[in-house]
């Protein structure tokens, strides 16, 4: 289980092999990562891997499931935090710019492994993804029916939000001159911008 941070704790066994397979992952790519190099990186024999998976493939499950459950419980704390569709899609981009910041393997293991799954289970991936994505075209949805935003079209503007969080992940690092506090205000601020909303003299969008 995922540690409130994003990470598995480092003294479960199940979990350091879902570390160590998603640095290989992120690195060297899945095909390139045999369970063999896995097991190496965690100090066990490869074998040993069956005990706590039932093959490679349940490993690139669990990290991007687990991936994807993050950003959901990451939105519903955010637009839980007010009423105000504005301030809901400030936090809600926000917490999506944060967990790409912090999270770089996941991001990258997310978007390039996707298709190295089964079929069925990379159906049920993308359902969940689907709900993610679609939270923000709802908040953007209602708040051009309030009139606090002005777009052409929700779903290119919803896109444009998720892809420049998923962006952060190429290229921030955390002694990046731009502290993460300063990247998530200024990315939200943005994001603001794009959908048409101004801010007024003294407005403090983070107030409920």
């Amino acid at each position: 289980m995922l540690r409130t941070d994003g990470h598995w704790p480092a003294t479960d066994r199940r979990s350091s092999i879902l570390q160590a397979a998603l640095e290989l992952f992120a690195v060297r790519g899945y095909r390139a990562t045999t369970v063999g190099d896995i097991g190496e990186r965690v100090g066990i024999r490869g074998p040993s891997i069956y005990k706590y998976f039932g093959s490679k493939e349940e490993i690139l499950s669990e990290i991007i499931h687990s991936t994807m459950e993050r950003l959901i419980l990451n939105y519903s704390i955010a637009v839980a935090s007010s009423s105000d569709v504005v301030v809901q899609l400030q936090r809600a981009t926000e917490a999506h710019v944060r967990y790409h910041a912090r999270h770089r393997f996941e991001a990258f293991v997310g978007t390039r492994e996707l298709g190295s799954l089964s079929e069925e289970t990379r159906a049920k991936i993308i359902q969940r993804r689907d709900l993610y994505e679609n939270g923000f075209r709802e908040l953007i949805e209602e708040g051009r029916r309030q009139q606090r935003f002005d777009v052409t079209s929700v779903r290119l503007s919803s896109y444009a939000i998720l892809d420049m969080g998923m962006g952060v992940a190429v290229w921030f690092r955390e002694d990046d001159p731009i502290a993460e506090d300063q990247l998530v205000l200024l990315y939200s601020k943005i994001c603001l911008r794009m959908l048409g909303f101004a801010e007024g003299p003294g407005t403090n969008q983070h107030k409920d």
